[in-house]
């Protein structure tokens, strides 16, 4: 079974990592350009979990490209299994980091009205970087259970 939709080494898996890549820095744009952004630590950490998001996402999308490109297979065991788990790992930390600066962004905008009472803030940044970071986080998920799909079929 080693058609499986996203592994590495196809143009599924390279598109899944560029959309990883697009996403993440695009979070960590939208997050960076908001006013305040560093006097909140769920926004710092979600702009380090992107950060390494981007930079896995990055590598595996360089490496996949390397492969279309000398038509090499990358369906190896062990470099799989180092997919999976660095797959899993970033999935936890963007889900983590995405779900606490969401949290924030509630408790601001809904729970105490810092966006009314503080105008200067950027809301408006915090919701996208929110939302742009659980995108990614849906890419990565996938791509992580694509990973985990593929192992034992090597």
């Amino acid at each position: 079974m080693k058609d499986v939709l996203g592994s590495p080494g196809t143009w599924s898996g390279m598109a899944l990592r560029l959309s990883q890549c697009v996403s993440a820095g695009a979070s960590m744009a939208a997050m960076a350009t908001a006013y305040g952004f560093s006097n909140y630590t769920a926004f710092c950490y979600l702009i380090a979990s992107m950060g390494l998001q981007l930079l896995w996402s990055f590598g595996l999308a360089c490496l996949d490209i390397y492969s279309l490109k000398t038509k090499r297979d990358l369906h190896n065991p062990v470099l799989v299994s180092l997919f999976v788990v660095g797959d899993w790992v970033t999935a936890i930390l963007s889900f983590a980091a995405a779900s606490a600066s969401a949290g924030v962004t509630i408790l601001f905008e809904r729970d105490v009205h810092f966006c009314r009472m503080y105008p200067q803030l950027s809301c408006g940044r915090y919701e996208l970087s929110v939302i742009l970071a659980f995108i990614t986080w849906s890419f990565i998920a996938t791509s992580a259970v694509s990973m985990f799909w593929l192992l034992p079929s090597l």
